[in-house]
This record gives C-alpha cells, sequence and structure tokens, in this order.
C-alpha cells in the first residue's frame, strides 16, 4: 500500500525497525479493508483463551475483545482457520518481542492479505501483552508480537495490545533467538517455510493454535 498521508510514517517505522525499537513492519502489498462505519461488536465471551503448542511447549493467550474489537475479531478468525499452525517464529529480538504470523504455506499468507482497520490503544504495550504487526494506517493482517518487555513507547505508534500471554512466558522466552532479524519477510512471504527450512532451520514454529474452553 501507498498513499502518500503515511509515507513518512511508514518510512519513521521501517527506520525504527532497523535498530529494533519498533516491530518490524510487514513486507507486503494489498488492498485497503471495505469501508465499515463501526468496530465490530463482540460476539459471546468479552474473553477467550488460545492455546498454542509449540516446538518448546505450549503457552495461552486470553485474548479481550474490549480490548481492541477488531484486532481480536480478526485473530480469532486466523485462529479458526488454523493459519498459525507450522508457522515459524520468525524475529526474536530478546528484551524487545517476538514476532510471527507468516504461514507455513505462502498461498495462506496470499489468501489472508487484505488488512484490517485500526483500533485505538486502549492498553499499554507491557511484558507479555500481544498486538499485530503494521506498516501504517489500517494495515494490519496476519503478523502479530509478543512483549518480551515492557515496551509503552509502543503505544503512540499505534501497536494496540489485544491479548496478553497468562501461561507459559517461560516458554516464549526460550524460542529460538540466534538469528534475532536475520529472516527476510519477503521471502517468507514469497516461499514460506521452504526458504527459512533452508536458511534458518534452527527457528522455533507453532504446531498448533486453538480456542480452548
Amino acid at each position: 500500500m501507498k498513499f502518500a498521508a503515511v509515507a513518512p510514517i511508514l518510512a519513521s517505522l521501517i527506520l525504527a525497525a532497523g535498530c529494533s525499537s519498533s516491530p518490524e513492519s510487514p513486507k507486503k502489498t494489498a488492498e485497503a479493508p471495505a469501508k465499515e462505519t463501526a468496530a465490530p461488536q463482540p460476539k459471546g465471551p468479552q474473553t477467550f483463551k488460545v492455546r498454542f503448542v509449540t516446538s518448546k511447549g505450549p503457552f495461552v493467550m486470553e485474548v479481550h475483545n474490549d480490548w481492541a474489537p477488531r484486532g481480536a475479531a480478526h485473530f480469532a478468525d486466523l485462529v479458526k482457520a488454523k493459519f498459525y499452525d507450522g508457522a515459524r517464529f520468525f524475529r526474536v529480538v530478546p528484551n524487545f518481542v517476538i514476532q510471527f504470523g507468516l504461514a507455513a504455506n505462502p498461498a495462506v499468507t496470499r489468501q489472508w492479505a487484505k488488512p484490517i482497520y485500526d483500533d485505538p490503544v486502549m492498553q499499554t504495550n507491557r511484558l507479555g501483552s500481544v498486538a499485530f504487526a503494521t506498516e501504517g494506517f489500517d494495515t494490519r493482517t496476519t503478523q502479530i508480537f509478543i512483549n518480551l518487555h515492557s515496551n509503552q513507547d509502543l503505544d503512540g505508534k499505534g501497536f494496540s495490545p489485544f491479548a496478553q500471554v497468562i501461561e507459559g512466558m517461560d516458554v516464549v522466552n526460550r524460542l529460538y533467538s540466534g538469528y534475532r532479524e536475520a529472516p527476510d519477510q519477503q521471502q517468507i512471504t514469497k516461499s514460506g517455510n521452504a526458504y527459512l527450512l533452508a536458511n534458518f532451520p534452527k527457528l522455533d514454529y507453532i504446531k498448533t493454535a486453538r480456542i480452548v474452553p
């Protein structure tokens, strides 16, 4: 997406990503989301839990619909579609963030490339909180990150937490960090796990992600 009004913001986010002060901007092109008049109203309980089983063990996120209604609803749809199954934790920066959300199969990543509208930032990016990565206004798609530190400076950049890791933060902290920011997002988007397995075989990954009672 290229809009003149957001170009300076995109540039600042990409620059910040290079020095590990902001979640890395998703590298993709996608159509703008369809117009909507209001944020979706949560269906069902105000909170729900998602259990991730990873190559290092399980962890659980508690999703709060009232924190970021659009983000929470979109994340639920992704989990129900099993989007995250097999996905690698491709960006692990200790004491900052763990970022993931490019599918094992690149065709699946392309299928979900249409962005959603932003949510206002209602919660701070505290340790263990979860938010969507973004490349500017209204560009959230599938990539999310877990804060490994209290990153309150991200609040003013529009990163809106929608969930919190409530179990297994020790597992999250053990995910392989040796490659840090080396994996290339464009290559992951193009080739999926084929690129990562050939070049970054030690990356930890998600076996399953499921909504639990």
